[in-house]
């Protein structure tokens, strides 16, 4: 099977009916997409599919194929971080950085169309992402940043 990995397109197995997740990490060395609780509950395994966060521990990766995936080595262009990135880079947001791929993707998704959100818009746009550290607030006031740059 062949599947889009931020924008490069690869040759996979899929014998057994692997996850999307198995396939990023074992076989593609994608290493950033994280396991946590293999049940789509905490978020730090999300990866873009066609733009939408999506748990890729419970995606099987036959349902990748022939769309565009994004993981977090996909982010960065041309040695630029996304804008995401940086914000939460230079908030010091992260403690232990295990839910970051996952937060990180999937507030690029919710940032994508929308320049203006409130601190509620974005608390309910990241709902699915765990962090263990509970830096809630810190990651809400970064990307709060981000959404409200050009009112400062």
């Amino acid at each position: 099977m062949r599947i889009n990995v931020n924008d490069r397109e690869y040759a996979v197995e899929v014998d057994g009916n692997p996850s999307l997740l198995e396939v990023l990490r074992e076989q593609l060395d994608l290493t950033g997409t994280k396991y946590g609780c293999g049940e789509a509950a905490c978020g730090a395994c999300k990866v873009l599919i066609n733009g939408t966060p999506t748990p890729s521990c419970i995606t099987p990766a036959t349902a990748a194929q022939g769309k565009n995936i994004i993981t977090i080595e996909g982010l960065e262009k041309e040695g630029e971080l996304h804008p995401v990135q940086k914000v939460l880079m230079e908030e010091d947001v992260f403690q232990c950085s295990y839910c970051a791929p996952g937060m990180i993707l999937t507030a690029v998704a919710l940032l994508e169309n929308r320049q203006q959100l409130s601190e509620q818009e974005i608390i309910e746009g990241m709902n699915g992402n765990i962090c263990r550290c509970c830096t809630y607030p810190k990651i809400v006031s970064a990307l709060s940043k981000i959404t409200h740059k050009d009112k400062a």
